[in-house]
């Protein structure tokens, strides 16, 4: 059916519906994806908790979620890099491609980036999602989609690494057990580190306990 979209859609402060909505038509360059895991970011968290952040501010009804990944259902009429069944990760800030930042590969830092789940852009977190062909990465078969929808919030770790230089025998202090703090200590484990330090200022949840006692083995301490 047109509209078998059900979406998250939040409207305001502590006011989050699920409804159906009409499946979007892919533009030239987009591919219509049928969505199958989107984690929920702390920025998520925070529009339902605050309905902003920072000047960003939710004024109308916005659907939430952009660590993703879908199978394509659905190809606009330029993309050839994809086809319908192959299994992606999204990136969900595209660009505009023609500022100097842009043009420079800073991309990151583009002014005018459209960014999933943030106002006034709609997010992921619904069955049919339409997004920049060229922002969807396709999935080797040993990937699952549970590990594509993480791909987001580990580049944020990567990059950190890369920024502060992680390299054989680094010596690394990670401030803040979270999501991003865990996959921090992933990438610098994975980048040759060889004393980890976490600190956190709260009592580990379940699933950071989980982590500890299965993922972090070697030289990672906590405190």
């Amino acid at each position: 059916m047109a509209n078998d979209n059900l979406s998250a859609v939040l409207y305001a402060k502590n006011d989050l519906r699920m409804e159906n909505r009409l499946i979007p038509e892919p533009g030239p360059n987009e591919v219509l994806l049928h969505m199958s895991c989107v984690g929920i970011c702390g920025s998520d968290v925070s529009y339902l908790k605050r309905g902003a952040i920072g000047d960003f501010i939710v004024k109308a009804p916005m659907v939430l979620g952009h660590e993703s990944s879908g199978v394509v259902a659905k190809c606009g009429s330029n993309v050839k890099n994809l086809k319908p069944g192959d299994r992606v990760a999204i990136e969900p800030g595209v660009p505009c491609r023609m500022c100097n930042f842009c043009k420079s590969g800073k991309y990151n830092l583009c002014p005018d980036v459209v960014f999933c789940a943030t106002p006034p852009y709609d997010g992921s977190l619904c069955r049919y999602y339409k997004h920049a062909a060229d922002f969807c990465f396709k999935l080797p078969d040993h990937v699952s989609l549970e590990e594509g929808a993480i791909l987001e919030p580990l580049s944020v770790g990567v990059h950190a690494c890369r920024r502060a230089g992680v390299t054989m025998g680094s010596n690394v202090l990670v401030l803040g057990a979270g999501p991003i703090g865990l996959v921090s200590l992933l990438t610098a484990k994975a980048m040759g580190a060889s004393q980890i330090c976490v600190t956190e200022m709260f009592t580990l949840h379940h699933v950071s306990k989980w982590f500890w006692k299965k993922r972090a083995t070697g030289n990672s301490h906590t405190s």
